[in-house]
């Protein structure tokens, strides 16, 4: 398979601006999201110690989705490495102790079906196209041609109560290594 989408040299570096700082201990919001597989994923009650990774927008290789000026938005570009990466350490997360991983993101499920399949993603994706969730958690984000899109951020979710935030998340197609190595440094009960 093609590595669609690599990440130019010069991506411009995010920096912490506090947007997720209220998040870590909050519990998860009665919010239920339909998943890529047809399922419906109730976040309050979600296998012990899950990674939720939130990315903005997946591009695909046949249709030019990407706004004008993405490139230069912080965080903005990556998400398909990003998802490459957790495909790739996605067992040994779960050898680790992690329950389920779950892509999310405000797309629909249907558009993202095409990416799991493309990527071969081992988990499935979860569609917060009508925001719930992202209202709820006052999750950070950011408008581009009069679009809002989720930032980019991970949480570690446990027992229905987050755990741990990466905020933000640098560089992309790195980040599943560095949610493994936390998880490792951070066994759960």
């Amino acid at each position: 398979m093609s590595e669609d989408f690599p990440l130019p040299d010069d991506l411009p570096v995010p920096e912490d601006d506090g947007a997720a700082d209220h998040l870590q201990g909050m519990e998860m919001p009665d919010v239920s999201l339909p998943a890529t597989d047809g399922t419906t994923v109730d976040l309050q009650e979600l296998p012990p110690r899950t990674v939720v990774y939130v990315y903005p927008l997946t591009g695909r290789p046949d249709e030019d989705v990407i706004p004008d000026g993405w490139e230069a938005v912080p965080g903005a570009r990556g998400c398909t490495p990003e998802s490459r990466g957790f495909r790739s350490h996605y067992d040994e997360l779960r050898d680790n102790g992690v329950g389920e991983v779950f892509g999310l993101s405000t797309q629909t499920s249907e558009y993202q079906r095409e990416a799991r399949d493309r990527l071969q993603l081992p988990f499935e994706m979860l569609s917060d196209a009508e925001r719930e969730l992202a209202t709820e958690l006052d999750l950070p984000r950011f408008t581009i041609e009069g679009d809002r899109y989720l930032n980019r951020l991970t949480l570690i979710v446990t027992d229905g109560r987050i755990e741990h935030v990466f905020y933000p998340i640098f560089p992309p197609d790195e980040h599943a290594s560095e949610v493994l190595e936390w998880v490792q440094d951070n066994p759960g009960e």
